[in-house]
């Protein structure tokens, strides 16, 4: 009597679908669409609330030089053409415009070529009449008081001796500012009436600083509010000129102690 072995018989077996693969034009249009969205929060974000400068002179020295890496808020005075990060022709009027305060510092696109994008300090606001006499600032006939604080080598270009001097506005704000010396360019003017919808803007170098005090053909002159792109808030790193926050072998070329500041 032999063992007869049970017939073999085929076990089941599970087929698991084969997983679908999104074809190579799904793939590219999500990251065309993942990478347009990016592009989309950043232009937001860099037109309505926040955008990155460089200083590029030293006419706002000493409170601002040349390197500064520095945020702006583009809020505090209304949009316009100009708020966004690249130029789009002529400003235009603001939505939702406010004035600055005396004493802001502010970023703008220059009148007479708006695709440059200058920084200043506003002086006279509407209505008001400014005049500069022997150095010294006059609002609406009031003399915006002066105080010496000793003479200093100019930050971007030390073998030029200046005054360091404190401005303080009827308000009370205050700040340092250069003085270069008596009898130079911008020293004396004639009294400066600011219209409706424009400003007039100075550099804290007063003796380095194309500003509202001269026409608009070699300098600012009167600032409209169209222009306006917004407000200097932080000092958030500084370099030595050629040096940039997005080519790391030239960090070794920082400016300490200018990380973090507030502008005032």
């Amino acid at each position: 009597m032999t063992d007869t072995a049970p017939a073999p018989t085929d076990a089941p077996t599970e087929v698991s679908p084969k997983p679908t693969t999104p074809s190579a034009l799904h793939e590219i249009f999500d990251i065309v669409r993942t990478v347009g969205l990016g592009l989309l929060a950043a232009l937001c974000l860099h037109a309505v609330l926040f955008q990155p400068f460089t200083i590029p002179s030293s006419s706002m020295e000493p409170g601002l030089v040349t390197g500064d890496y520095i945020v702006v808020s583009k809020y505090p005075y209304g949009w316009s053409l100009a708020s966004l990060p690249f130029h789009m022709g002529a400003p235009g009027e603001r939505l939702f415009g406010r004035d600055p305060a005396r004493g802001d510092v502010v970023v703008f696109r220059l009148p007479r070529d708006p695709k440059q994008t200058w920084i200043k300090r506003v002086i006279g606001l509407p209505g008001d009449t400014a005049q500069v006499k022997g150095g010294q600032l006059f609002v609406n006939g009031v003399a915006w008081a002066q105080t010496p604080l000793g003479p200093t080598q100019d930050h971007d270009a030390p073998w030029r001796t200046v005054e360091q001097v404190r401005e303080t506005q009827t308000s009370g704000r205050s700040y340092v500012t250069y003085d270069g010396g008596p009898g130079l360019p911008g020293d004396d003017t004639p009294p400066i009436i600011v219209p409706q919808g424009q400003y007039l803007v100075m550099g804290d170098n007063r003796d380095n600083s194309l500003d509202g005090r001269f026409d608009r053909s070699v300098g600012v002159g009167l600032l409209p509010a169209g222009n306006l792109m917004g407000r200097a808030e932080w000092i958030v790193a500084s370099w030595e000129p050629g040096a940039s926050l997005f080519k790391p072998w030239t960090w070794v070329k920082l400016q300490p102690g200018r990380f973090l500041r507030r502008i005032r």
